[in-house]
């Protein structure tokens, strides 16, 4: 009989003789109670016990009581509950209940996934193949295509890269399954492995091409780094903090140096953080010792200072311009509060994200949780946690209003801008002006802005610049100031994080 089936209840073997039938309600009810005192009759008495004032008898006790009865609870689902469970499963819901329950949105349970793209970021490197892969939609396409999986960009010098394989491209099966009954964990899981191991892909290119590709893959570092010459400026990106940022970013300014930079601009913006050591030595390649960061915590060993070591590649008389925006996060800040706090860089851009605290990662045997352990203050003993760091010179991109939403919406949902891409790969920029100019007249939006939303759609068919010079109105000012020659004026009036909080208090939340 199935469980939504409505006949009578088996109750055994009926009593033929002369006393009162119980009804079943009441059975059930008495034996509920008496399984529940046989529950937690498990809990050990001493661990239940108060004081006079009625509060549990001690920190120690009290985590004792709790650590049984969670036992005692997994214990009881796995012999009850319906159907046969996975302890996996159990231990992996209670973990994620427990940190969750801290309200701290760093502090997490990391299932063995994460735990393994964690593992690959800071230690900057993995087997692969070299491709960024679209985060996939569990959703249908629009247009009722299966959802394969799509390269968002390769890696340069990478066996994907080396293949010729594009942004757009679709993956449409790996050693021969079919990606698109795949999540994207999967997909990523079948592309990394040991480096010397091959394996297999179909790749869909456009509305008829398609064809195969065996990748050898190999040891993949994680892309941290960006640099170029603008003129005279050398500019450089920080995606991420890796083991590895120190010594792409040590290239960087070694190249600029050769090519007689007389001026410099690290880009900080959308950079979500990663290790502490690594943005402490790239501090260092500005900063001539002295703090960078302290972290303060009620665990005594996580209160320590951190100093630039001497390692100092740009010269001091080097005018620098840090980017930043509300992407700008942990060791980005960590390195922004630094370098601003030290008198050595100017900050453009918008107010950080405000996370100024530190996290450790303990493993469980392959899955692994992450804990807040201390807030971290800029050498000016400045605090910026859910704060943020203000930008000595603000520059925002515009915003707009719900009716300009309501016309993007309308805009994204008719696909022009990626039916134009899609017909004019090499479109010129005249073309570019007078396709913008007509969604300008049709839809009512900014015609930058309209113009930043093609480059970006054609960046995401192509390799994207490592700069754009043209719709980067940061990246504008900061050029701006430094040919200017009022920079060493502005750093003059410059103030640390701990003086602009003394003087107007608290800034306003990062958002």
């Amino acid at each position: 009989m199935s469980d939504t089936d409505s006949g009578p209840v088996n109750r055994g073997p009926e009593n033929k003789g002369s006393r009162k039938k119980i009804p079943f309600s009441w059975v059930w009810i008495a034996a509920t109670v008496a399984l529940c005192v046989a529950f937690f009759a498990l809990v050990p008495a001493a661990a239940q016990s108060t004081n006079a004032s009625g509060s549990q008898a001690g920190a120690p006790s009290q985590s004792r009581r709790y650590i049984s009865i969670i036992q005692n609870v997994f214990d009881f689902v796995q012999r009850n509950y319906i159907e046969e469970t996975d302890p996996q499963a159990l231990f992996e819901g209670a973990m994620h209940g427990m940190l969750n329950s801290l309200g701290d949105p760093y502090t997490t349970f990391l299932p063995e996934s994460e735990m393994k793209d964690l593992n690959d970021t800071t230690q900057g490197s993995f087997g692969g193949v070299g491709l960024y892969i679209t985060t996939k939609s569990t959703a249908p396409r629009p247009d009722g295509r299966p959802n394969f999986l799509e390269v968002a960009a390769p890696i340069e010098d990478t066996p994907g890269w080396r293949a010729g394989i594009n942004p757009g491209d679709f993956i449409t099966q790996i050693n021969g399954e079919f990606t698109d009954v795949m999540t994207s964990d999967e997909a990523i899981a079948r592309l990394r492995g040991q480096p010397g191991t091959e394996v297999n892909l179909i790749i869909r290119r456009g509305e008829v091409l398609e064809f195969p590709i065996t990748l050898v893959r190999a040891v993949i570092e994680v892309p941290t780094a960006k640099h170029a010459m603008i003129g005279s400026t050398g500019y450089l990106k920080l995606i991420t903090f890796t083991p590895m940022t120190p010594d792409r970013a040590r290239d960087a300014i070694n190249e600029f140096k050769s090519l007689n930079y007389n001026s410099m601009i690290l880009d900080l913006r959308n950079n979500y953080g990663g290790l502490l050591d690594s943005a402490v030595a790239i501090s260092s390649l500005f900063l001539d010792g002295g703090v960078v960061v302290s972290t303060k915590s009620r665990i005594p060993s996580e209160n320590r200072t951190f100093n630039a070591r001497r390692s100092m590649l740009a010269a001091p008389d080097v005018p620098l311009i840090v980017l930043i925006n509300r992407g700008s996060a942990s060791a980005s800040e960590i390195v922004a509060g630094a370098l601003k706090d030290r008198g050595r860089a100017y900050l453009v851009g918008e107010n950080t994200f405000g996370k100024g605290s530190v996290q450790q990662v303990y493993p469980l045997d392959n899955a692994g949780f992450k804990i807040t352990t201390a807030h971290y203050y800029t050498p000016s003993d400045a605090n910026i946690d859910k704060i943020g760091i203000p930008p000595d010179r603000e520059v925002k991109f515009p915003e707009y209003t719900n009716t300009d939403a309501e016309k993007l919406n309308e805009l994204i949902n008719a696909n022009r801008i990626p039916e134009f891409v899609k017909q004019n790969p090499n479109a010129s920029a005249s073309q570019i002006e007078t396709f913008a100019r007509g969604l300008e007249r049709e839809y009512g939006l900014d015609l930058p802005f309209l113009k930043r939303l093609i480059r970006n759609e054609q960046n995401r068919t192509s390799i994207a610049p490592v700069y754009d010079l043209e719709y980067d109105i940061q990246l504008q000012e900061a050029l701006n100031i430094l040919r200017s020659g009022n920079y060493p004026g502005l750093m003059r009036e410059t103030k640390t994080l701990k003086a602009i909080q003394d003087t107007q208090g608290d800034l306003p939340l990062a958002s």
